[in-house]
This record gives C-alpha cells, structure tokens and sequence, in this order.
C-alpha cells in the first residue's frame, strides 16, 4: 500500500485539546471486521463485547517528564531538549532532540532549573536534529533523575497543545502504569478507570501486562511513498513467561484476546512463534504493521483515532481493513468523535 492511501481530511477542531472529564465516559465506536458494521457506544459499555476469561492485554510502561526548558551558555538562548532515552546511567549520558537545533554545537553548555541547578554538557551530534548530552550532577543516579524530573514536564506532542497543564501530569498516564521509559502515552488504555476494571474484575474477564516504551517513532513523519521502504524506531519492549502463558492459553480455550492499544498490538506480534503462539521476550522491536498483514494473536483491538498518514493508523487499518477503517474514520468525523491522545476510542472486533 501507498502513504497516499492513508491521507483524509481531519478539521483541526477534531483533535481533543483536553482529555475526557472521566476515563470512562469516552465515545467508543464499535466496527465489526467480517461485516463492517458501525456501532456508536460509550466507552464503559465495551464489557458488551467480552465474555467471562477473555483475555485484555495492556501495556503497563509509564510516561516520564521528558520535555525540558534550558539555556544555552554565553548567549542564553532558550533551548527546548527532550530526552528520548538514558544510555548510560553512570556516566548521566542522554539521547535527546534539541529546538532549535542549528544553534548547538558539541562542547556547548546547557544550564535547566533556577540558579541553573543542573548543567548538560553537548558531546556528540547523532543526527541533524539528535543529540547526545552528558548531564554534570555530583549526587547518586536516584538523586540525578529526581532533579531531572523535577525540572521536566509531560511530553504532550505539539499538535494537541504547545505546553503541558497540571491535568496533564495524571491524565497522559495509564492507571496501571508501572515501569518508566515512554515518551507517549499508549492512548488506548487512558479510557480505563479504576472503577472500569474492577467491572471487569467482576465479570471474570482476565487482564495481562507487557510493557514497550513508546518513542517519537509513532509521530515520526512517514517521507516515502512505498510503505515497505519506512523503517520503524527501535523500542525496548517486555513480554514475561507469565504474560505469554496467560496469552497462549486463552487462545487454546478459544477465549477473545483483546489488544489494547497499538503497541499492545506490535508487541505481541513481535514475538510470535510460527505455531502462532507468544513467547516470552525481552529485546527491541522495530516493527511496522501495515496492509496487507496477517494477525496471529489478538482478536480485537481498541485505538484511538489516529492523525492522517501516521504509521498508527497504518496498523489500525492492517488490523480491521482498509476499507473498514477509512469508512469508520470518515463516519467518525461526521459523528463529532474526537482524535488524538485524548480523543475517543474505537473497538474493532
């Protein structure tokens, strides 16, 4: 398939600024696979779809404050950084983007906080917008990473609001968020209350964690035609023994396996067996699951909606049809759904 295929019409006042008064209380539009048909719902009501021992797999990594406000030395130009990853936590190394870019140098200092409580030093220009810092702190790594989150914010992306809010430090997070290491939230699983799954709980429906530490790579601009030629960021991602087992058994007893959200969805597809069982893995993934695609695992999928020729909605489309999907994003619109991070939901099942 071509990017062009994956280009609509999304009116700008169709991206959710803010999430949901309730986790919950979302829209959901429900699209049936094998016949296409629509159904419009409100988010809670997904217990609709799922029976006792279904299996919902959510993916429990956490969103760290990733995006900080600096300095440059000498001039005092004001530098956004957001840091993308640690790469060496003795020596405070960081792989980071910097804005704007065309003004650091390797050697340059970097002062964040008040009175510039910490100071990032320039050490190597990875690529033309990349970089990597090495951050000067004389305390224990627990005592570093404090600060730097302390002096960060919530990495909301650009295109929902150009700064983060004090809503956002709770609402960019899943509930059952647990390892750190994401700079994006997994969407999907934001609509999940506390009060929600214990509906779930009580309806004997099961629910497994893997973990992927979603990147920039999902916002990354796709710049070829041919899908086939785009290669995906790497993301470090978890599958425990006890994960997969609780996977593979659903699917011998004939249970519904539900994939909440797109990383969910590469994750488990990652690590796949040829006797289309999920095994234990722990290492990267730079998947890209576009159409035509054949799924192993997952027998339903919840998303967001996602923006016009993003590698997400590629995924979505492998996932419940490319005809399907573009007639529900249409159908969407129309209906007055929201898109984005903080915008409603859709179950494909």
């Amino acid at each position: 398939m071509k990017l062009s295929q994956f280009n609509y019409n999304l009116p700008a006042d169709t991206i959710a600024k803010y999430p949901a008064k309730y986790r919950d209380e979302s829209k959901l539009l429900v699209l049936h696979r094998k016949t296409g048909e629509i159904e419009h719902k409100n988010f809670k009501d997904i217990l609709e779809y799922c029976q006792q021992d279904d299996v919902f797999i959510f993916n429990n990594t956490k969103v760290f404050p990733a995006r900080l406000y600096g300095n440059k030395e000498k001039t005092g130009a004001e530098i956004e950084v957001f840091l993308l990853r640690e790469l060496n936590s003795e020596q405070k190394l960081w792989d980071v983007l910097v804005d704007p870019a065309r003004k650091i140098r390797i050697g340059n200092k970097l002062y964040f906080g008040e009175n510039d409580s910490l100071v990032a030093e320039v050490i190597d220009n990875t690529t033309s917008r990349g970089r990597t810092l090495r951050f000067l702190f004389d305390g224990t790594h627990d005592e570093f990473k404090a600060t730097l989150f302390r002096l960060g914010e919530m990495p909301i992306p650009k295109w929902i609001r150009a700064k983060a809010e004090n809503i956002d430090t709770e609402r960019y997070q899943t509930i059952y968020a647990q390892h750190e290491g994401a700079v994006a939230a997994p969407a999907a699983g934001l609509h999940f209350s506390r009060e929600l799954m214990k509906r779930m709980e009580i309806k004997g429906i099961n629910t497994t964690e893997i973990t992927l530490h979603m990147g920039l790579g999902h916002f990354r601009t796709v710049d070829v035609e041919d899908l086939s030629k785009h290669k995906m960021d790497s993301e470090q991602m978890n599958i425990s023994a006890e994960s997969a087992n609780e996977i593979n058994k659903a699917k011998e007893n004939g249970k519904k396996v539900f994939a909440v959200g797109i990383t969910v969805l590469r994750a488990v597809e990652t690590s796949v067996t040829t006797q289309s069982k999920i095994k234990p893995y722990t290492g990267w993934t730079n998947k890209f699951i576009f159409p035509p695609y054949s799924f192993s695992i997952p027998d339903a999928l919840i998303s967001n909606f996602h923006l016009p020729q993003s590698t997400m909605l590629m995924t979505v489309a492998a996932f419940g049809g490319y005809d399907n999907v573009m007639r529900a994003y249409n159908v969407a619109i129309k209906e007055g759904y929201k898109f984005g991070t903080y915008g409603d939901a859709m179950l494909i099942i």
